[in-house]
C-alpha cells in the first residue's frame, strides 16, 4: 500500500486507513488501493476496520476529479457506487471507525459496511448531494433506503439534511458514538467480539439476507452506468 490507504495486521484485525489530504478525498487511486486492502483482508481472513484521520474519515470524492469533467466524474461515481457494493456483501465483518465529518460518499460507505462508531464533537455526516447541485444517483437511493431509518430517508436524500454524530445515529449513519480517544480501542473492542463468529455463516447470512437488496443495488449501478454512458 502507498500512503493514501495503510495496511495493518494485528491480532486477526486489519485496520484500514485513508489519507489523502485534508478531506481525505475518495479518488480513483484512493478506490483502488481500498480495493487491494480488501482483497488482503479476504487473504488474511481478518475482521476489517475501516477508518480515516481524526476528524475526518472523509468528505466524500475527490473534487478535482470530479470536476475534470462530466465523463470524469460519472466514472468516479460508477466506482464509487461498486465498492459501497463490494462493502455490503463482504465476506468478513466489517467496522466502520467514523473518525469525524462523512459527508456524500463518505457517508454512503457508512451506510454500507456492517457496523459503525462514530466520534463526539462538531462533526458533520450526511448526505449534501442536492445541497449541492447533484442530482441523487440510483444506486445512493437503494443505499440510503436500505439502512437510513424510514423517517430519516427522505430528509437526507430529498431534503439533504446533514447531522451531528448523536443525530446520525437515530438516522441510521451510525450505531454508536463514543469519546474520540476512545473510537480505535471501542473498533478492536468490537473487532474481537466480531472474531467469535463462524466466518462462513455470518458470509452465507450476510448475502442471504441481502439477497434482494444485492440484486437491486446491481440494476441501480447498471441504470446509472447506462444513464450517465458510463460501463459498469
Amino acid at each position: 500500500m502507498t500512503d493514501l490507504v495503510t495496511y495493518t495486521l494485528n491480532d486477526g484485525v486489519a485496520t484500514i486507513a485513508i489519507n489523502n489530504g485534508k478531506a481525505n478525498a475518495l479518488s480513483h487511486q484512493v478506490f483502488e488501493q481500498l480495493n487491494s486492502a480488501l482483497d488482503q483482508a479476504e487473504k488474511d481472513k481478518a475482521v476489517v476496520i475501516l477508518t480515516g484521520q481524526p476528524g475526518i474519515f472523509s468528505a466524500g470524492y475527490d473534487l478535482k476529479e470530479m470536476q475534470k469533467g462530466m465523463k470524469e466524474a460519472e466514472a468516479l461515481v460508477t466506482v464509487g457506487s461498486t465498492l459501497a457494493r463490494r462493502l455490503a456483501a463482504f465476506p468478513l465483518p466489517i467496522i466502520g471507525a467514523c473518525s469525524g465529518h462523512a459527508i456524500a460518499k463518505a457517508a454512503f460507505i457508512m451506510l454500507s459496511v456492517d457496523y459503525r462508531v462514530g466520534v463526539e464533537g462538531s462533526f458533520k455526516l450526511g448526505l449534501n448531494e442536492v445541497a449541492i447541485g447533484m442530482t441523487m444517483h440510483y444506486a445512493g437511493i437503494e443505499i440510503a433506503r436500505h439502512r437510513l431509518a424510514p423517517a430519516h430517508f427522505y430528509r437526507s436524500v430529498i431534503n439533504a439534511e446533514i447531522y451531528s454524530p448523536e443525530g446520525a445515529v437515530e438516522a441510521g449513519y451510525l450505531d454508536e458514538v463514543v469519546a474520540p480517544e476512545q473510537l480505535m480501542n471501542r473498533a478492536n473492542e468490537l473487532a474481537q467480539g466480531f472474531r467469535k463468529l463462524n466466518m462462513r455463516a455470518h458470509a452465507q447470512t450476510k448475502v442471504k439476507t441481502k439477497a434482494g437488496y444485492l440484486e437491486l443495488l446491481d440494476q441501480s449501478i447498471k441504470k446509472d452506468s447506462e444513464n450517465l454512458g458510463v460501463k459498469a
